[in-house]
Order: C-alpha cells, then structure tokens, then sequence
C-alpha cells in the first residue's frame, strides 16, 4: 500500500569525512540511497546550512537527483545573532550558491530553532523581504515553542507577510511531547507538522534495552557519547524511564512477530496525531537500512494488542520525557495532561 502520510528523506548524515554527524562519506553509497527513495515514488529531500558542519549540502548537490526533487533547508542561529536580516539573507545565500547552479531550487526555508537574541519581527520581516526576492517558496519553523509559533504566525498575519505553512518537529513513539500543546496550535493556523527522529536515533529499532547497551554504543552513531549528537541522543532517551517502556513495547511485537522498527513506522503512519497532509522525514545510513524503512512505513494499520501497550509506555516516559522546543528542556507541566 502507499503511504498514509508522506515520506521525506533527511541527507544529514551525508557529508564529508570527520565532519560532525557524517556517516556517509562515499558519494556512490550515498547515490544508492537516493535511488532507493525515489524508487519507492518519493521525491521530497530535507536538509540543513549546518548538516555535517556545512559539508552536507555540497555533498547533496553534487548527486544525480531525478527530475522534480524538492530541496527543502533550514537556517540555524549558530551563533547568536545568525537570525538578524543580513546574517540569515548570508547564510542562506550559501545554500543558494550551492543548489541553484545546479538548477535546484528551495522549496521550504526553516529557521532551524529560536534565535532569541533577536526579534521575531525583525527576523521575519527579512524572511518576507527574501521571499518577495523569489528566493525560496515556503516559510517554515522548527523546534520552536508554541507561543513563539502564535506570535510569530500573528506578527506575519498583521503586517502581511509570508505566513509559516509548516513546522518541523522531533516526534515517536516515546517523544510525544508535542501533542498536547503544539499540535492544537499548528492546527489552528493550518500550518504542517513534519517530523523527525522517527525511530529516536536508533533507540525504537531495540537495539538498546539497557543502559548497560548504551555504553557500547557504535562509534559514531546516534549514541557515541563522544560527540555531541550522541550527547543530545543519549540525555533525551537513555534513561530508567525510557528503557522501561521500551522493554514493555518490545515484548509487545515480539509475540506479534513484529519489529521495533517497523512498529514505530507503523505507529506514525496510521495511529499518531499526523494527518496525510503532514510529512515523515526518514534517515539512513546505508540503502539496505533505507529500504527496510521505506518498506515498513507502506504496510497498514498495527495489530490492537500493541497499541494499548504503547500507550502505557507514554505514560512511564511523559514525566521526565524532553520537550519538543530548543533547547529540549525536560518539564513535567503540559506533558501530563496528555494522560488524562
């Protein structure tokens, strides 16, 4: 079957060798990986200015993408100050020296997180001064906090700007987080909500099901705690809490006969807050990874078994779980209303 809701694909671990994050240096196993994904019928690519310390984009443009790929980036407020008019119009000026000559235009133009060192107005109103340029299509937001979502949605409705149409966010399984706060705010808007981190860097393939596992964690990978992805991954999952749920789930699908990996695709597609006009990002560090997911996410609804398990799993990890919004702070006070 096809997909419920849509798929992207996240190139991020693309880039050069011993840049931060990169995974996958070699330009002909990066080549398969795209082949895979448009094999499959998708065309829609999410990246970012900062993606393997810049080394990302480059690598992604060098590619032979099909005729029709989407290119969608983000903007990060590295330093602060990166969202004042002339920084982000120069940082997003690189992407576009990178994509353009090669015909690729940008679709959707995040800011990748809050810069809070400067307004909102003004950031926006640089972000509408670009648009008017035809320098991108889409406006977008991502791990924002509601209430900036609220207002920067009104300051750009007052003064007629290009409004935010979507909102990219972290959501599984056991980070959810958004749902009782930033959900009914994007709803309200009708702006989109893409996700990431379907499968929390590897955590719901259950691999890890004790912090014991976490030590011996893959070098590199999500939950190498010598870099600082694998910090970030480790603080938001490897916790009592989280391997708690995880064990309950995994006993779950096993006695379906199921995967982790394919239940948390699953999951998302047909029993999470997303609609078909929302959007999956899935990342791979190798085509026959890639593949598997892709495959999983075009099966139907999950057995009911599982789904009260999953939703008992929630409420160990809702308490101590991350928020969705930069800088990812743990709070217990809109998480628990969800468990009413």
């Amino acid at each position: 079957m096809t997909n419920r809701v849509p798929l992207l694909f996240g190139p991020g671990l693309f880039g050069q060798s011993g840049a931060p994050g990169v995974r996958t240096t070699d330009p002909a196993e990066a080549q398969h990986i795209l082949d895979v994904f448009f094999a499959h019928g998708h065309n829609e690519l999410d990246t970012a200015r900062g993606y393997g310390g810049g080394t990302s984009e480059p690598f992604l443009a060098a590619l032979t993408l099909k005729d029709g790929t989407i290119v969608d980036t983000k903007v990060a407020p590295s330093t602060p100050g990166d969202h004042k008019p002339h920084r982000l119009r120069q940082i997003f000026q690189e992407s576009l020296n990178i994509f353009n000559p090669r015909g690729i235009k940008i679709r959707i133009l995040y800011l990748h997180a809050p810069d809070r060192t400067v307004p909102f107005k003004e950031t926006v109103a640089e972000l509408n001064a670009m648009h008017k340029d035809g320098l991108y299509e889409q406006f977008g937001l991502s791990n924002f906090a509601a209430w900036e979502v609220a207002e920067i949605y009104t300051t750009c409705k007052e003064r007629g700007y290009v409004l935010p149409t979507v909102y990219q966010g972290s959501y599984n399984l056991l980070a959810r987080s958004i749902e009782p706060e930033l959900v009914p705010c994007l709803r309200k808007f009708r702006i989109r909500l893409i996700v990431w981190n379907p499968l929390a860097g590897g955590f719901l393939t259950g691999k890890f099901l004790s912090l014991q596992d976490a030590v011996s964690a893959e070098k590199g990978g999500r939950f190498d705690k010598d870099t600082a992805y694998g910090r970030h991954f480790s603080k938001m999952y490897m916790n009592d809490e989280n391997i708690r749920a995880l064990r309950m789930v995994h006993e779950a699908v096993a006695k379906e006969h199921l995967t982790m990996a394919e239940v948390a695709l699953r999951w998302l597609q047909h029993h999470s807050v997303l609609t078909p006009e929302d959007g999956i990002i899935l990342g791979a560090s190798n085509a026959s990874q890639l593949e598997s997911n892709l495959a999983d996410s075009e099966k139907g609804p999950l057995p009911d078994t599982i789904l009260p398990v999953i939703q008992r799993a929630w409420r160990i990890v809702a308490p101590v779980a991350a928020s969705y919004w930069y800088p990812f702070p743990r709070t217990k006070s809109t998480l628990l209303k969800s468990l009413l």
